[in-house]
């Protein structure tokens, strides 16, 4: 009987959330340009030892099930500790993937270039996730003799059971851009992404060894902690200068901590927090990489609840939006938190509803990355019920982004139905345009009834994302006697949208 009356509870509360969110959505707020991305991390030791098999099964579920929630780009981590979950000619195969470092996956496979391969297949950017300075995670026992901690001892240092490669060390700022130049390079991922970890966070009772490091490469500057974030900001600067000279169209984003500085370190633009800070704890300043144009997009990990004592998610986020420095904004979202957090109006409700209308709020605001991806996949607290239901109904595609490339591609060529094995299908030739900045790489279908007006801005029109140059059309979508509109897009790398192409068909 208990379970019963907990299973009615439940229904009650996804009803009541349900109707709060299709008021939300009611009033005009789900955009067609949102970036929807899920961190999909192997730290936590959920691929580790699986084998190859189990581990395409797991991913690609979770894959479907993402997309099933309306998320459009996946970040993918690919080196946790100099490590690799790729092919990489630099650094060993990482115990994240076949429990010990340096140990092959067997039967062989490349993790990273199978996961751009799937999420391009439906329609997802996929984002490759690195750390750059840490070489060792506290949990790791054991290092490969090819990994660059046993080769170049000299170029790390140990703090709080990790190894961190010195970023005080010019050496060690090279090294990381040849890595990610390769990555990028050799695979077709559309962004490449940095976590939080730059130098370490601060443990009691340590100290970081960097004496000898400032005296030989200070520059002239005088105050350590300010010698430190140069040394950070001299990195991102290398790093975003690397990626675009490989291939222009990689976006570089960083997901630092939710803190910048609290208002009693910097009156002038701190937030009203009180909490470990990017700038005095971390070294990252993160709006100096923003002003100066440093990085593409910034996901700032608020993962704490509204009415938090110490870091509000509501004060950050406006916060976040007011500095958000014409580079794109998406907020990091603790999918749990979330959903365990009671609203603060009305307790019978999680925080879901309260934070996506602060989302639909805020001007600069152009995204959000669910942390993590396996939470949305097991649907806690009805969080991917809610998303794939109600605010993230319909598809969306990244938000351009004019600073890399604006320009369109050109219409699709020579729309034509065909029947194939008895099914209708409809076929069109990709646009015209050499060089990346004008080669379709993707196709979007909007389907239309006689009478509708053609309006692609609608994304309740929308019928496919694919990279095929063909569309099936289903059973039924077509009744007879009725005249209906299939309009084709083209979209660029930069998800920069064609003008439509339109092809009428009636049985």
């Amino acid at each position: 009987m208990k379970n019963i009356i907990n299973h009615i509870k439940t229904l009650i509360i996804l009803c009541v959330l349900l109707l709060v969110g299709t008021a939300v959505f009611a009033n005009g707020l789900q955009p067609k340009r949102e970036f929807r991305g899920a961190w999909i991390q192997c730290v936590n030791g959920q691929f580790t030892g699986m084998g190859t098999r189990q581990m395409q099964e797991t991913l690609a579920y979770q894959l479907d099930k993402l997309r099933e929630c309306g998320v459009n780009a996946v970040i993918f981590q690919v080196r946790p500790e100099c490590d690799a979950l790729y092919e990489s000619p630099y650094e060993p195969w990482s115990r994240f993937l076949t429990g010990r470092q340096g140990k092959a996956p067997y039967p062989y496979w490349d993790p990273l270039a199978w996961m751009v391969e799937q999420c391009h297949k439906r329609g997802m950017e996929l984002h490759a996730w690195i750390n750059p300075y840490r070489a060792k995670t506290k949990g790791t026992a054991e290092l490969a003799k090819s990994h660059i901690a046993i080769k170049h001892p000299e170029l790390v240092f140990a703090y709080d059971g990790q190894l961190i490669l010195n970023p005080g060390i010019p050496e060690n700022r090279d090294y990381i851009c040849k890595v990610v130049a390769d990555i990028v390079a050799r695979y077709d991922i559309d962004g490449l992404h940095m976590d939080d970890y730059f130098y370490p966070y601060p443990a009691a009772g340590q100290s970081i060894p960097d004496v000898k490091e400032f005296v030989a490469y200070n520059n002239g500057i005088k105050d350590r902690d300010d010698w430190r974030r140069y040394n950070v900001n001299v990195f991102v600067k290398q790093l975003y200068e690397t990626i675009h000279s490989v291939k222009p169209w990689v976006k570089f984003g960083v997901s630092p901590f939710g803190i910048y500085r609290n208002k009693k370190s910097d009156p002038n633009i701190g937030s009203m927090t009180n909490g470990l800070q990017n700038y005095d704890d971390l070294y990252a300043d993160v709006l100096m990489w923003l002003g100066n144009g440093w990085v593409d997009y910034c996901v700032p990990q608020l993962y704490w609840e509204i009415g938090h004592k110490a870091a509000d998610y509501e004060t950050l986020i406006k916060w976040w939006n007011r500095y958000a420095y014409n580079r794109h904004l998406y907020i990091g979202e603790d999918v749990v938190r979330t959903v365990k957090s009671p609203d603060l109006r009305n307790r019978n409700i999680n925080q879901l509803p309260a934070k996506r209308k602060l989302h639909a709020e805020m001007g600069n605001v152009n995204g959000t990355v669910l942390w993590y991806a396996k939470a949305v996949v097991d649907n806690v607290g009805n969080y991917a019920s809610l998303m794939k239901n109600v605010y993230w109904k319909y598809p969306a595609f990244s938000p351009v982004m004019p600073y890399i490339d604006g320009k369109a591609p050109k219409k699709v060529r020579k729309m034509k139905y065909l029947f194939v094995d008895g099914k209708l299908v409809l076929f069109w030739k990709a646009p015209r345009g050499k060089g990346w900045k004008n080669e379709a790489v993707k196709y979007v279908v909007y389907r239309f009834t006689e009478g509708e007006d053609i309006n692609i801005e609608d994304p309740s029109k929308i019928v496919a994302v694919t990279k095929d140059e063909f569309y099936e059309i289903p059973d039924g979508a077509i009744p007879p006697g009725v005249k209906v509109n299939y309009v084709v897009t083209a979209l660029d790398r930069l998800s920069n949208e064609s003008k439509p192409q339109k092809k009428s068909f009636k049985y």
